[in-house]
């Protein structure tokens, strides 16, 4: 009798067992079909700020995301800076821009936000976290409209660079401060001529094939007879004053520099490495690290400067990066895009990953991110000579490219006072 009443108990106990699976087998299959209606594909495209250029450390980074976030899916594309502009503005014009962009203001605010093209993110300054972005930093990232397009991660202070060994071999270090890590615009001459009298004939180059790199060539025009490249409002390009026509008829005029309409940054960084140039005006601390690591053929010391000036302290271009959401007219992909820069910058362990990916700074405090490390320590000193943020002034894409095609014309012999004024009338609507 006891083994038949086992029997049905268990014939009971498997029935309650099978019906318990198919319930919970169903509920499974309910959530997963519930979230796979869910589901949302967004992309992000990235430009080489130190590894955001690097597809399998930006894999990592998401990597995370996706754990946290398995209903939405990230896409990414890394872009560069020769080919990157062209490519958003395709996809811009196929009406197929990715949903995230990872670069500048000068971009993502000043280009892409001045032409109605990004969403606003004022709702994400909202957070706690966001109020300890410093306020320069914040200023830059809004529109003169009041809303903010860009939501940085990552900033630094850009700066030249020197070939230490060639330096010392020539005599031209002795009109350098190693200790400031500055020099005087005489100091600068001085320093040419010595390279030259060595047999160092490229000095350095003016490249202006493209706008790349082009916060190089600003900030050597700009710091050698303190001018400035806008006012201070940030409403007119004031390129068009006697400092700056100064310091290009100098910079014209001297042996050992030259304007290479033919080359671009990368160009430049590449025959700096190389030992074919004195010294790099496109530099900051991530270049010197990806250099160091993808050019193991580099047999000499890289020494990080500061513009030279008339005397007064250096003004450096600073650099700003973060994510900028592009308005496709999806609001749900809007909103994914904003639980991506969620993720990367309200949790401290995840923004500072994001923020040693670029090999920059943080946007707000984060005291211990380059403890002992010396070589970040030393470009860190370059942050306090940053100078004004003025990439936000309006028809700041026109600038960038009437730049560089001045910079073309000067070099190929063109007057610098018709060259320049024309620049002005140009990018301040006065022709």
């Amino acid at each position: 009798m006891w083994k038949k009443t086992m029997a049905v108990c268990m014939l009971l106990a498997v029935f309650v067992l099978s019906a318990c699976g198919s319930r919970n087998t169903a509920e499974k299959q309910m959530r997963k079909q519930e979230q796979t209606e869910q589901e949302i594909e967004i992309s992000l495209w990235t430009f080489p700020v130190g590894n955001w250029g690097n597809m399998t450390t930006i894999s990592g980074l998401i990597a995370g995301f996706h754990r946290e976030h398995p209903e939405i899916h990230v896409n990414v594309e890394c872009l560069d800076y020769d080919s990157g502009d062209a490519k958003i503005q395709e996809a811009i014009t196929n009406k197929t821009a990715p949903d995230l962009v990872f670069e500048g203001p000068e971009r993502i605010v000043a280009g892409w936000g001045e032409q109605g093209l990004m969403a606003d993110l004022s709702d994400l300054w909202n957070s706690q976290v966001a109020g300890g972005i410093y306020e320069n930093i914040r200023k830059a990232c809004q529109h003169s409209n009041g809303a903010y397009y860009e939501f940085p991660v990552c900033m630094t202070a850009h700066c030249m660079a020197i070939n230490y060994d060639l330096f010392q071999k020539s005599g031209a270090l002795a009109y350098i401060d190693e200790q400031t890590h500055t020099w005087t615009t005489q100091d600068f001459i001085n320093a040419v001529h010595a390279l030259t009298a060595y047999g160092q004939k490229r000095a350095g180059v003016i490249y202006c094939k493209n706008q790349g790199g082009d916060q190089g060539t600003r900030a050597l025009v700009n710091n050698l007879y303190e001018g400035r490249f806008t006012d201070e409002a940030h409403s007119a390009y004031t390129v068009d004053s006697k400092e700056n026509k100064k310091a290009l008829k100098l910079l014209r005029k001297s042996e050992g520099i030259s304007f290479e309409p033919n080359m671009t940054a990368a160009d430049e960084i590449a025959a700096f490495c190389k030992g074919e140039l004195a010294m790099a005006f496109c530099w900051n601390a991530s270049m010197e690290i990806t250099q160091t690591v993808n050019n193991p053929e580099l047999d000499f010391e890289i020494f990080p400067m500061a513009f030279p000036t008339g005397g007064m302290e250096p003004s450096l271009q600073g650099g700003i990066w973060g994510f900028g959401v592009f308005d496709n007219g999806d609001e749900k992909r809007v909103e994914a895009a904003k639980t991506l820069i969620r993720y990367m910058t309200e949790q401290d362990d995840e923004y500072k990953r994001a923020v040693l990916t670029s090999m920059l700074w943080p946007v707000r405090d984060m005291y211990d991110i380059y403890e002992n490390d010396a070589l970040m320590t030393e470009y860190g000193g370059f942050m306090r000579y940053m100078g004004d943020y003025y990439q936000i002034t309006p028809g700041w894409a026109q600038a960038r490219e009437g730049w560089w095609k001045m910079l073309q014309k000067i070099g190929d012999g063109e007057d610098v006072d018709k060259a320049v004024r024309e620049f002005s009338e140009r990018v301040n609507g006065k022709e």
